[in-house]
């Protein structure tokens, strides 16, 4: 048996509502210009942390590891998933509300895809000419999911797992040894799953975030207690799993880091 729970929500448009953000990391204090916290805000640093370790993970799978392909696809990926894919998705419908100006936006969007494409190129010279179609499926996965190209066909749960955790861990191990093998899509698996998870937190706690006005509830225990059921106590498991999933991927990616290169 469960533990009874009342929870009434109205949803409404997205926008910021006075009780809590757009996300836990949003308009952070430490930055004092409003649009310096709205650029911070867009990145979505924790997120754009963890699919960064993928990419190192993905690099430092075995060794040898070149450190300037590492560099390289790091920077790419920085570019396309932290600002330009951020970038175009703030333009379907504001979901973060922020104020920076829609040029802007596209600007950062083109800069960003377009930078990962031109380090892509490099690639193809300094990799394999095979390198051309991550190039493509990359840029094919930002465009279409974050403008919901196809009727929102690849805007989809398992497409966010692939392109976002798969993708960038089995581009960076190509990008290393111009191969794929088994073990590599093994750990792509790992990534996609661990994508998956975040988007399983990610989303009830984006609704309650941004889609929700109000919770008024309680929570009834087996022993008669009752516990207030508000937004941010249900808001805080869910942020502090993605907080710790996204730790968790960075010092995989650290150890894997001072493996291949301590001497």
């Amino acid at each position: 048996m469960g533990v009874p729970v009342k929870v009434t929500i109205f949803k409404s448009s997205p926008k910021k509502t006075p009780e809590v953000g757009p996300a836990f990391y949003a308009q952070p204090t430490f930055l004092i210009r409003t649009s310096l916290r709205d650029w911070w805000t867009l990145l979505h640093p924790p997120y754009t942390l963890l699919h960064l370790s993928f990419v190192v993970i993905g690099a430092c799978l075995v060794g040898p590891v070149n450190a300037v392909r590492l560099a390289f696809t790091v920077l790419a990926f920085f570019l396309a998933v932290g600002v330009g894919a951020h970038a175009l998705d703030e333009l379907q419908g504001r979901p973060l509300a922020t104020s920076i100006p829609t040029w802007q936006l596209v600007t950062a969007s083109c800069v960003g895809l377009g930078g990962a494409v031109a380090l892509g190129v490099v690639g193809l010279f300094l990799v394999s000419p095979y390198l051309a179609i991550f190039i493509a499926v990359g840029v094919t996965i930002a465009l279409a999911y974050n403008l919901e190209l196809f009727h929102g066909r690849l805007h989809s749960d398992a497409v966010f797992a692939l392109g976002w955790g798969g993708f960038p861990l089995l581009t960076a191990y190509f990008a290393q040894h111009a191969n794929i093998t088994i073990p590599a899509l093994l750990a792509a698996a790992f990534a996609a799953f661990v994508s998956l998870a975040q988007r399983e937190l990610s989303s009830p706690a984006r609704d309650i975030r941004r889609r929700t006005s109000s919770i008024d509830g309680v929570q009834v225990l087996f022993d008669g207690t009752t516990v207030p059921v508000t937004s941010q106590s249900m808001l805080a498991p869910l942020e502090r799993a993605l907080r710790n999933l996204c730790w968790a991927a960075f010092t995989l990616a650290l150890s894997l880091i001072y493996l291949r290169f301590h001497h």
